[in-house]
């Protein structure tokens, strides 16, 4: 059975996830039971819930590392007694405290200094509350809601950049990094956030000399990964040709033809129309792509060997001895940006087999093959469930890789098919706000994992006549 090409290139970080007794599920670093208490650590520092609220703690999961899913931690505001009084009063119980807000916000209409402080620290603790949940939206709100009470304060300014760059927002972001940097100049947490904008941006000199900094100013490991990788793009880079276009940033290796190069962006802005359209989504920054010979390829990325292109959050593929744009890399270039629309649409929340799934089917390609072997497999129990399919692929051996893609087209498919695209664009809307895949599917489609493997084999047997 042959497979998809392409590979969403994620590093597996470790994480844990608290089940609440609702069935809400919350992603964490790390989680510890302490008395009473359940403490976990968040992208935006350490949180905690009552344990009467929480059900189980599923240990070691995964989660995706990358531009739009940082494995860094901005800083937290200094807690002191008024602090720590404005966070509990704000966020408890696993929940905002709506009404505490709208007395803190009363009080700081008198101008007293203390109380705007207080209820700065009181949006700054529901925004990292809703941060700690995957609600990127509301969190960036309430966080922009505190800086209006403390302008200034560097840890806000760091907030709102941090979750912009999480919105793979990376101009918007430094412009509150520029504002935290003239009142923190030596603060390491904003060149290493610059860093990631840079990056972003597809600006390797810019990025490696924020991270430098930020390494001189402070030890820290994450920086030093993030460095190492951007100096080794930017030494296989250093002598590539540049072109770009509308939505996107292209370098290529010198081998490259400069008519193929400019095919490619002419394919790529082709797709980035039809991929806009079909998701109703336009994502807000240039995308970086590279062209590799298959050497630099195969020592930049570490790609599996059944992988022919990836996407890191730049668009990676190799061309080496094509003078023209081929039907196939034309494909391969279309299931590629799929995966940055859907990242960045989803704000990083896509599990794998979504992601996998749908850029196969905007590339083209559809379950006709592989349906009849789909069927038995089912049939004959021997079928690996979707919860399973959600994390990192990388490391799967070539045939179960080959299920995994031949699975999720199905899936997706199905949804498309016979839901409707417009159902497929709120499974992902939803999932953006960190929701989970499977409770999501529940309100869209009215089904969990394994009715909708039910549904999908259902339709497989219909569309090949079995």
């Amino acid at each position: 059975m042959a497979i998809g090409l392409s590979l969403l290139a994620v590093q597996p970080v470790s994480a844990d996830t608290i089940v609440l007794k609702n069935g809400r599920r919350i992603l964490a670093l790390s989680v510890v039971e302490q008395g009473d208490k359940v403490r976990y650590q968040t992208a935006a520092g350490e949180l905690s819930l009552p344990k009467s609220i929480v059900d189980h703690i599923e240990r070691g999961g995964a989660r995706p590392s990358s531009a739009a899913s940082l494995a860094m931690t901005p800083p937290v505001a200094d807690r002191d007694l008024a602090n720590a009084a404005a966070e509990s009063g704000a966020v408890h119980d696993g929940a905002v405290d709506r009404e505490f807000l709208a007395q803190a916000v009363a009080e700081a209409r008198s101008g007293n200094r203390e109380a705007s402080t207080t209820a700065a620290m009181a949006y700054h603790s529901v925004a990292v509350f809703e941060m700690s949940r995957g609600d990127l939206e509301h969190a960036l709100a309430d966080e922009r809601t505190a800086l209006t009470y403390a302008p200034e304060d560097p840890a806000f300014l760091l907030n709102v950049a941090y979750l912009h760059l999480r919105r793979s927002e990376s101009k918007q972001a430094l412009d509150y990094l520029d504002r935290a940097k003239r009142v923190a100049p030596d603060n390491p947490d904003i060149p290493k956030l610059a860093g990631w904008a840079y990056y972003g941006l597809n600006k390797l000199k810019e990025a490696v000399r924020e991270w430098q900094r930020a390494l001189a100013l402070h030890p820290d490991a994450e920086v030093q990964a993030a460095l190492q990788k951007a100096q080794r793009d930017q030494q296989e880079e250093e002598n590539y040709r540049e072109n770009e276009s509308s939505h996107f940033s292209l370098k290529y290796s010198g081998e490259a033809e400069p008519q193929l190069a400019r095919e490619v962006l002419r394919a790529l802005e082709m797709h980035f129309s039809a991929i806009e359209s079909a998701l109703n989504y336009t994502p807000p920054e240039p995308i970086g792509v590279i062209l590799y010979t298959q050497q630099a390829f195969a020592d930049i990325t570490q790609a599996p060997g059944w992988a022919g292109a990836i996407n890191d959050g730049r668009i990676r593929v190799p061309v080496q001895g094509l003078k023209e744009l081929t039907p196939e890399l034309s494909r391969v270039l279309k299931h590629e940006l799929t995966h940055s629309f859907v990242r960045q649409k989803t704000r990083g929340h896509a599990p794998t087999w979504i992601q996998e799934g749908l850029a196969q089917w905007m590339e083209g390609k559809r379950s006709g093959p592989t349906a009849g072997m789909l069927v038995q497999i089912f049939e004959q129990k021997q079928v690996r469930p979707l919860a399973e399919l959600e994390g990192s692929w990388i490391q799967l051996p070539t045939v179960e890789a080959a299920y995994a893609y031949a699975w999720a087209l199905a899936t997706i498919e199905y949804i498309v098919q016979v839901e409707g695209m417009g159902d497929m664009e709120r499974i992902l809307d939803r999932i953006a706000t960190g929701s989970r895949t499977e409770t999501v599917l529940h309100d869209v489609l009215r089904s969990d994992y394994s009715e909708l493997m039910e549904s999908t084999v259902h339709y497989l047997r219909q569309s090949s006549g079995n």
